[in-house]
């Protein structure tokens, strides 16, 4: 019986690593695929995030965009390295996300134009008077708009803003 027993036990030793190699191949194989799936579900979960927010924003373009005027105003920048006295006046075309958007911006209009009047007469002419600077300025206007009218109020939709007069003296 020894005999047969140590014949056995080389094979048996040998039928084990077989035994072991397969399994961590499994194990290894059964890791791959499930990272792979967690990979690809992700992405898929990415791409279904960053396709809802274009749908968003199709489904508010399908909503034809109001514009609301506001009247001309003139304001006085901050001077300059010289000292001197700078006006700007101005005239610009809100763009708003609908009817209720619009109506909401008429009936705050006074507001909206304390508000424009205390951005703008912070300013200094050089800031505003290049093209950048204008697009810059939309932006701040913008963001002025887009805060609440009302204490704990919903943020207006306003998406763009529409110079038509831009004048610095």
């Amino acid at each position: 019986m020894k005999a047969d027993q140590k014949v056995e036990a080389p094979a048996g030793g040998g039928s084990k690593k077989l035994i072991i190699i397969i399994v961590a191949a499994v194990l290894l194989l059964g890791g791959a695929g499930g990272g792979a799936a967690w990979f690809f579900m992700h992405g898929k979960a990415d791409a279904e995030e960053h396709d809802d927010a274009p749908k968003k924003k199709k489904s508010k373009k399908a909503v034809k965009p109001e514009y609301v005027p506001v009247e001309p105003f003139t304001v006085n920048l901050q001077p300059g390295e010289d000292g001197a006295d700078q006006y700007l006046q101005i005239a610009f075309t809100l763009q708003v996300g609908g009817v209720e958007e619009a109506t909401a911006v008429k009936d705050n209009m006074a507001k909206v134009r304390s508000r424009m009047l205390l951005l703008l007469s912070s300013k200094h002419a050089t800031e505003i008077n290049t093209p950048a600077g204008k697009i810059q300025l939309a932006k701040e206007i913008v963001a002025q708009l887009r805060e609440p009218f009302e204490d704990r109020g919903a943020q207006q939709e306003i998406e763009d803003v529409l110079f038509t007069s831009f004048i610095i003296q």
